[in-house]
């Protein structure tokens, strides 16, 4: 741990999911901050508050039992706006369930956001 906060959130999230809590505390950063912006508005988790955690800062998030699984994507492959279809394939287990996260120049963005705004980016993770 420590090497990849992104990974390390997203392992925190899915082994707390599993053993079935309802909360956790998950490392800070901005792109963490908006990666739970984007899983928060897609419904997989509630709110999610800062706290402060010795030296470091810290987000505690409320889960409400909806991940299945989630990881982060190394290395971040690029993803061109006509590329979507084949890396949901790829990744996630049917047509409509789950998302991608990505991002983009326009911030970090699901790809359904992305499809409609016209652009790519680069793979963060995937939540289903």
């Amino acid at each position: 741990m420590k090497h990849d906060e992104l990974a390390d959130m997203f392992n925190i999230l899915k082994y707390t999911e599993i053993i079935g809590r309802s909360e956790c505390i998950v490392p800070a950063s901005n792109l963490i901050k908006n990666v739970l912006d984007v899983i928060k508005k897609m419904g997989y988790i509630g709110d999610y508050e800062p706290v402060k955690a010795g030296t470091a800062d810290r987000f505690k998030v409320n889960l409400i039992g909806k991940i299945n699984n989630c990881n982060v994507i190394r290395p971040r492959f690029s993803v061109a706006k006509t590329e979507f279809i084949k890396w949901e394939k790829r990744l996630l287990p049917a047509d409509n369930i789950g998302i991608l996260i990505l991002t983009t120049p326009k911030g970090v963005l699901d790809q359904r956001e992305a499809r409609k705004i016209g652009t790519g980016g680069k793979l963060l993770g995937y939540v289903y």
